[in-house]
């Protein structure tokens, strides 16, 4: 269709794909815009930020939650009767009445938008409501002999499908009545395009409930959309799948936020283990009046990455990641009717969007902007913790600590376990800020000697009030999430540094075929350590969590 004089909804307008859709969109000149997003002041920040783009196009706002019913943002969610009947909503049969009283149908009807474009990540916001605990919360009262009505209430309200059916319902009867024509998807593969293998999660499961769960609703989702799309009187329906991360929004430097707080220096020391441990201990370590600062790259939703850590979740064989701006692209070209074929609900099996060749392009230009700006500023951008799971912060951590102490993948190669560790506490107790900057944003560093060097929140184990500690306990705790500089661990990484140059050096010098990734080249030769690419060569090859389609 035409998108020039048309009017256009956006859901999720403020998000990383929606500002960028928005973009898109405002080259092809519609009448109108109308940006939605939870919060209002993101939907008038969104409008702020185009508005020197829009010219004649008019850009409009709301917000609110889109799963949610008129009048949820003033009900008391204490009020046992207004939580059965939002239940009931959700639950019983859909008649025009109770239709009426959904956010979404009134946004819809109200709008009257000849395009809707949904970024919305519909699978997360239904799916993050974790029906696995809600589950466990109402075994333990089934098993205490209690008829918990708030239990139950619980898990009626994070079962998944009923919620998606419900939810599709309401999109579909909202879509025919305002006469829309066409509406674009903006879907998930759950898992960045990787399999059950996938490395990057916050749980110790692997892969973990809740985000599965993500993937089957995507799926789910998926499905229905597919069947929208058959419906006679339906608009025209398009699903783009992003199958990789998606960044990004801007590189800094500044005060590292994560989860809304931001994170501060601490002044931490070596101090005995002892014999219980808790999580959050203000004793552990001073905290400083100064935030943690560093280089950073915004992603948008999924949060702010250290360098490393974009550079593992980015490297080959680990999620890669595509650009927002060609995941708009690609949707605006669908509602135009120009086929990408990457349309997930015109061929399911083989319309998914995967790395790309800008990307990759891009992302050695935002790799060499952060490593220009580590320079300036005089510091390493290791790893936030945002990434997930804690393990992924622990190995760069690692990897960050040889380099300090070694600099080199051959030197490592070369040491004994017996070198490495004595080389590596004389590093963190000559130059405590090294390891202190790990502690500061949650991950303890353990030495050979017991002793132990962390800040007063640690993120593994993440809810400790002085558990005891025992070998096994500790072990667990060292594996997901502690920088381990014991002798064991040292030994590990020799090891690790001997696989590494046996692979590369493998490769015959007058190979020059695009058969070889991990050539010389990729690993500077054995030179300087670099923890990405080292971390994300553990998560593939260690691992094995690397991913085999794109």
């Amino acid at each position: 269709m035409d998108i020039q004089g048309s009017k256009v909804l956006v859901l999720g307008g403020y998000g990383l794909v929606g500002t960028a859709v928005c973009r898109e969109l405002l080259t092809r000149a519609p009448s109108l815009i109308q940006i939605h997003s939870l919060r209002a002041e993101e939907a008038e920040a969104a409008r702020a930020e185009l508005a020197p783009e829009a010219g004649g196009v008019e850009l409009t706002t709301s917000s609110g939650d889109l799963f949610g019913l008129t009048g949820d943002d003033a009900a008391d969610a204490g009020d046992d009767t207004d939580r059965r009947a939002r239940l009931r909503a959700h639950f019983a049969q859909l008649d025009d009445e109770s239709l009426r009283r959904f956010r979404l149908y009134r946004l819809l009807t109200e709008v009257r938008p000849d395009v809707v474009v949904d970024c919305v990540n519909t699978a997360t916001g239904i799916a993050y409501r974790d029906m696995f605990s809600a589950a466990e919360e109402l075994d333990r009262a089934i098993d205490d002999g209690e008829s918990s009505r708030e239990a139950m209430d619980r898990m009626l309200e994070a079962l998944y499908i009923p919620r998606l059916i419900r939810h599709l319902q309401v999109m579909f009867r909202g879509l025919v009545d305002a006469g829309t024509r066409a509406y674009a998807k903006v879907g998930t593969t759950g898992t960045g395009g990787m399999g059950l293998n996938i490395p990057y999660t916050h749980s110790e499961e692997r892969p973990s409930r809740v985000l599965l769960a993500k993937s089957a609703v995507a799926g789910a989702h998926s499905m229905l959309l597919t069947l929208m799309a058959r419906t006679p009187g339906a608009p025209a329906v398009t699903e783009i799948k992003p199958a990789a991360a998606i960044a990004w929004k801007r590189i800094g430097y500044g005060p590292i936020v994560r989860r809304r707080e931001t994170l501060r220096r601490v002044e931490a020391k070596p101090r005995p283990l002892g014999a219980t441990f808790s999580s959050d201990d203000p004793e552990a370590a001073r905290v400083l009046d100064e935030p943690l600062e560093s280089v950073f790259i915004d992603t948008g939703e999924n949060g702010i990455f250290s360098l490393e850590e974009f550079a593992t979740v980015t490297s080959v064989g680990q999620m890669e990641f595509v650009t927002p701006e060609e995941i708009a692209a690609y949707l605006v070209f669908e509602i135009e009717g120009r086929s990408t074929g990457a349309d997930i609900i015109a061929a399911l099996d083989g319309a998914i969007l995967g790395p790309t060749y800008r990307a990759a392009g891009m992302r050695h230009e935002a790799i060499e902007r952060m490593i220009e700006m580590e320079r300036e500023h005089g510091v390493r951008s290791v790893a936030f913790e945002m990434l997930g799971p804690p393990r992924i912060s622990k190995l760069l951590y690692e990897a960050h600590l040889l380099r300090e102490a070694l600099g080199t993948l051959r030197a490592v190669a070369a040491a004994s376990p017996e070198q490495l560790r004595d080389r590596l506490d004389e590093l963190v107790r000559a130059r405590p800020e090294v390891a202190a900057e790990a502690a500061a944003v949650g991950i303890p560093v353990l030495l050979d000697s017991g002793e132990q060097i962390r800040g007063p929140k640690v993120i593994v184990p993440p809810d400790a009030d002085r558990v005891e500690v025992t070998p096994e306990r500790l072990e667990r705790w060292v594996r997901d999430g502690w920088a381990d500089l014991r002798l064991a661990n040292c030994a590990l990484w020799v090891g690790r540094a001997r696989s590494i140059l046996a692979e590369m050096e493998a490769i015959p010098l007058c190979e020059t075929s695009s058969r070889h990734i991990r050539t010389r080249r990729y690993w500077l030769d054995g030179g300087t350590i670099q923890p990405g690419k080292t971390v994300g060569w553990i998560l593939s090859v260690e691992e094995r969590g690397e991913r085999i389609k794109r």
